[in-house]
């Protein structure tokens, strides 16, 4: 049945326009200024809003304008006098959907009253649309209860529709790459390709050959030509990862092909044209990598064309117990576990310096320790509520050397690989989680290996 609200500061009118907007069996609520309706309609699901546009409190031109702002906005429709007018027209400018001057028929009422109802039934089934569209492309594993993630997937949603350059900054582990694959879903390229590659995982010699492909003869071991990844992503979207770890003379390059929309094999003359959607992510700053004439300025122009943040997990709170519990869902052995109140508490409280990641390693090794189904503040007593998980001799003031003394060379060594761990093999990450450079982490890697 469908409810109409009647706005007028005349209680006859009011009362007029119930009288025939009644006749089919519509549910009609009053009110007597613009203040007042908008507390009705924030408070209950109108199919369309009828209102004066003088009134006390707050006139329609106001009502109309916060009604706008509203997630699921309803028609409405403004009465006017000949001298008003203007305001009218100019309101239906503003979003307005009809208005009737006065003195009116119940003819013309009745034709507008169907015109709009119409206009608000087609309305409802656009936004179930998209938000089936919605949900039909948002990936299981991207699990979310925060405001903060509703409005950056609304965001990544709204992108999605688009074909411009996303750039997605963020914490390593904080599921760049997830959001990345959403917007794919969620765009028109969906049923093409997503690909993804990570620039800080290849060798500086092979970033080309990788990303542009290579022709049959072209070095040493090119028996036979190679795509790239632009080619292979052709008409649907190439993701890629770690892009501030592209070796400089490669950002030069990689910007011509994206200026262009044209690439040229390593060892080949010809120009290719290539259809692709680039998204980039990068847990660096690349506005400082900029100005220490690491990274190119035009390149990064070219893909903040709209910057995207995933929040790390700290700033995220209320997601991480649903986190904890998506995960538990997927291991093998965590199905039909739970966590108690206790471990629910200590799971919101720990800072998740490795973020998502560390999350998942927690999950799972609490279900390892675990006495039984119920993992209980006992089995996660490896985490320090709120701050980063401290090694042995460690406060919060600093490393306090034991009386004893330690192995330093054994020591160093364990933290490399409890940070590797952190970062799930992820170098680039690792290494900012003990502060180095990634070349200072890989000299201690070759001591591991």
């Amino acid at each position: 049945m469908e409810r109409i609200l009647v706005v007028d500061d005349e209680e006859k009118m009011r009362h007029l326009l119930s009288l025939i907007l009644r006749e089919k069996g519509r549910v009609v609520d009053q009110a007597g200024d613009g203040l007042t309706a908008l507390e009705m309609v924030k408070g209950a699901s109108y199919d369309m809003v009828i209102s004066d546009i003088k009134m006390p409190r707050m006139d329609g031109v106001q009502l109309l304008s916060e009604i706008m702002k509203m997630e699921s906005p309803c028609p409405v429709v403004f009465i006017t006098a000949f001298a008003t007018i203007d305001s009218a027209v100019e309101a239906m400018r503003n979003g307005a959907s009809d208005y009737i001057t006065k003195p009116f028929e119940a003819e013309k009422i009745k034709l507008t009253v169907e015109r709009t109802l119409k206009l608000s039934r087609v309305m409802l089934e656009n936004r179930s649309l998209k938000q089936e569209l919605r949900e039909m492309a948002l990936p299981d594993t991207i699990v979310s209860i925060s405001e903060g993630m509703k409005r950056l997937i609304d965001m990544a949603f709204r992108v999605a529709q688009t074909d411009s350059s996303v750039l997605i900054l963020g914490e390593s582990g904080t599921g760049k790459e997830l959001l990345a694959k959403y917007i794919h879903a969620s765009s028109p390229r969906k049923n093409e390709r997503f690909v993804a590659v990570n620039c800080a995982a290849i060798s500086a010699s092979l970033v080309e050959s990788e990303l542009f492909g290579f022709e049959k003869g072209s070095f040493t071991g090119a028996d036979k030509l190679k795509k790239g990844k632009f080619e292979f992503a052709s008409s649907g979207t190439l993701f890629l990862d770690e892009i501030g770890d592209l070796p400089f003379d490669i950002q030069a390059k990689l910007l011509r092909a994206l200026q262009e929309k044209k690439i040229t094999r390593v060892g080949g003359n010809e120009e290719i044209g290539v259809d692709v959607r680039i998204i980039c992510a990068t847990n660096q700053n690349l506005e400082k990598a900029v100005k220490e004439g690491r990274f190119r300025e035009d390149l990064f122009f070219r893909i903040n064309v709209f910057p995207m943040e995933t929040p790390p997990l700290r700033d995220r709170r209320d997601d991480v117990v649903p986190i904890a519990n998506y995960f538990l869902n997927t291991l093998k052995q965590g199905k039909g576990y739970g966590f108690s109140k206790g471990a629910e508490n200590m799971l919101r409280a720990y800072g998740w310096p490795g973020n998502v990641r560390e999350l998942s390693n927690v999950v799972e090794r609490a279900v390892i320790v675990s006495a039984d189904q119920i993992i209980t503040e006992e089995a996660l007593s490896f985490l320090k509520s709120g701050t980063k998980s401290l090694p042995a001799g460690a406060s919060e003031d600093g490393f306090r050397l034991p009386p004893q003394g330690i192995d330093l060379k054994a020591f160093e060594l364990d933290l490399a690989k409890q940070a590797l761990g952190m970062a799930s093999d992820n170098q680039s990450a690792a290494a900012k989680l003990l502060g180095l450079t990634r070349a200072k982490f890989r000299v201690i890697l070759k001591q591991i290996k």
